[in-house]
């Protein structure tokens, strides 16, 4: 129990593509197979409700939980803790789009969750490692999200288009443009809009402070696109007709 809740994490500290790294990208790796293979029996009501509630459950409980052993310890602070970051505003909204199947969601979920989320995973900034329980939360929190976004799309075939890319660059400016001014009066850094993150990321690449910004915002539009050209190809449509088998 110690080991799943101490705050000391540097008896057990979280290392780069170490086998807890690895298991943890495995077992979403997984988790997406299985839920590809079952795509069509989730498109059954009781299974697809049920699997949106445990989806949503699973983030709600997790992100709970942290929070409260946070505040357990002492070690909850506005500055650092607030659900601010790009993938816990991914993970709110996907909970949101899992109870209500909007659309408009989905529309700026399976941007800022693939990406995010996606790189999060490949770089993870995380100071605990198995089995403590942040370490539980950051993977299981962050496949919720990948599940999400792929779970509308194989199962219930939504889809975006071009202009949702720019949809989802509005909503991350307006975002960054709030949370900046929250940093400032708390002292944080999220959206890493003060400083880059501690850890090493993809982010080291991308110049110094404030120019970094910048080459984000190329970097976002990039990606976006990138994940919006499956829809036009037609590799990731999924028509009625199949999903109905």
């Amino acid at each position: 129990m110690n080991s799943f809740l101490s705050t000391a994490y540097d008896q057990n500290p979280f290392s780069l593509f170490s086998p807890a790294h690895l298991a943890g990208l495995g077992f979403l790796l997984l988790l997406l197979a299985g839920m590809y293979a079952m795509r069509h029996t989730l498109l059954q009501k009781e299974w697809n409700l049920g699997f949106r509630l445990l989806l949503a459950g699973t983030g709600v409980l997790f992100e709970a939980a942290y929070h409260i052993w946070l505040l357990w310890n002492g070690t909850w602070n506005a500055a650092y803790t607030l659900p601010l970051e790009l993938c816990s505003m991914s993970l709110f909204l996907c909970i949101i789009l899992l109870i209500t199947k909007n659309r408009r969601i989905f529309e700026i979920v399976y941007f800022i969750g693939i990406a995010g989320a996606g790189l999060a995973l490949l770089t993870p900034e995380l100071n605990y490692s198995f089995p403590h329980l942040r370490y539980f939360h950051f993977f299981l929190t962050h496949s919720v999200i990948m599940m999400t976004c792929f779970f509308f799309v194989w199962t219930e075939g939504y889809g975006v288009t071009f202009k949702s890319v720019f949809k989802t660059m509005g909503f991350l400016n307006i975002a960054a443009v709030c949370i900046f001014f929250v940093n400032r009066a708390l002292g944080g850094n999220y959206m890493f809009l003060s400083q880059k993150p501690v850890n090493p990321t993809p982010i080291d690449f991308l110049g110094p402070y404030p120019w970094y910004l910048l080459s984000l915002e190329a970097v976002a539009f990039c990606l976006f696109v990138l994940l919006a050209l499956p829809f036009y190809t037609g590799k990731m449509k999924d028509s009625k007709a199949e999903r109905s088998l």
